[in-house]
């Protein structure tokens, strides 16, 4: 099946007790047995849920994955990889990654004793300066929060195989409707379901796609044991947004090219993030591994202080000024103060996400509303 059936279709069947063509809300806790370890499948939703199930299934398919497990957020996804690993690994990551997961890795496992080197991925050769004995994993977004820069997945794989690596591969920025790692020889790819596969800002949710059937069970037993996972309600909710990803990412990519553009030759922009350029670093590597460039922008706004620049966030009437990004509706964000303000300054701003920088998540509304909106914004 192509990508549309797939969305519409993978995973769910009508159901069999009522031909009802939505997979039912299993609002259950608990499976009756037959007898002691006899049932259908299911015995405590915590471990299973057949609208989890469904919901796993269709991200499963969109993702050419084998096997895909869904949390109670992409978090609780992120928290299970780490999982994997045991006290003296060493991970690589990128020095240009959500402050959340940076947050994570810092905060919460380096005290577990795993050590972790932040580092440009823009040149993913560069890995290879980093690998030692301890190496378990390497770990990457692209594009890059906030400023877009572009990974190689084809290299992280290649150097992931040549010295035997875990490749992670958060694809949140791109959704699977315009790139699928594991096709390019990632190992497992994580979505914050939250954002675009669910696309209505309504849902907090993340997945795991995997292909190897050892790393699904231990990721599944993690996911069992440790209990970040998502009620039946949420999957429900992701199961009929993920129905229109496709359509939704057709007008996020169309929208997000012609706004790019139009901000590039603003007079109040310094400079405009979107893999979309010739001119970006690893356009053709962009070009290469994904279907189309997204509706994830970021600006460097000229000559403005954090009072300026808070001004400008704060006079949008169609972009609203929150966190999160990939739903229906455009949204504003600041980096510095809201998803990355967990990364110290120095580090922070040496990756580019500077005060005077701003995050634009292109919603699917009418091309010259948002035009509109940014022109009244950037003369505030």
């Amino acid at each position: 099946m192509k990508f549309a059936t797939k969305a519409i279709h993978a995973g769910q069947e009508p159901d069999p007790s009522t031909g009802a063509i939505m997979t039912p809300i299993f609002q259950t806790s608990t499976f009756v047995q037959a007898s002691p370890g006899k049932h259908q499948g299911y015995a405590y939703a915590r471990g299973k849920n057949p609208t989890r199930t469904a919901l796993e299934k269709c991200i499963a398919s969109l993702e050419n994955a084998k096997h895909a497990l869904c949390f109670s957020s992409g978090m609780g996804a992120i928290d299970a990889v780490i999982k994997l690993l045991n006290p003296g690994d060493e991970v690589i990551t990128g020095n240009d990654l959500y402050g959340g997961s940076y947050r994570m890795f810092t905060k919460v496992f380096e005290r577990m004793q795993i050590k972790f080197h932040f580092i440009d991925l823009n040149d993913a050769q560069n890995i290879k300066n980093f690998i030692n004995k301890n190496t378990k994993l390497i770990w990457v977004e692209t594009p890059t929060n906030p400023t877009m820069q572009i990974v190689d997945i084809a290299a992280c794989a290649k150097i992931a195989q040549e010295n035997n690596l875990l490749l992670g591969v958060d694809n949140t920025f791109a959704s699977p409707y315009l790139q699928n790692p594991l096709d390019m020889g990632a190992h497992i790819v994580m979505h914050s379901v939250t954002k675009y596969i669910g696309g209505h800002s309504d849902v907090i949710m993340g997945a795991l796609c995997i292909n190897d059937d050892k790393i699904h069970e231990q990721l599944a037993f993690i996911h069992n044991s440790c209990g970040a996972t998502p009620g039946p309600m949420d999957s429900f909710l992701v199961l009929r947004g993920i129905k229109t990803l496709h359509l939704r990412m057709e007008r996020h990519c169309q929208n997000g090219k012609t706004i790019a553009h139009f901000l590039a030759t603003h007079p109040a922009i310094e400079k405009v993030y979107w893999p979309g350029f010739e001119t970006h670093p690893n356009h053709a590597i962009a070009k290469a591994q994904m279907k189309d460039f997204g509706g994830m922008i970021s600006i460097v706004l000229k000559d403005a202080d954090l009072e300026k620049t808070f001004k400008i966030a704060s006079s949008f009437h169609v972009f609203s000024l929150a966190e999160s990004l990939g739903g229906v509706e455009s949204l504003i964000n600041h980096p510095a103060t809201m998803t990355h303000a967990s990364i110290p300054k120095k580090e922070r701003e040496a990756a580019g996400v500077v005060d005077n920088l701003l995050r634009l998540s292109v919603g699917v509304e009418d091309i010259e509303d948002l035009l509109a909106d940014l022109k009244q914004a950037l003369s505030a």
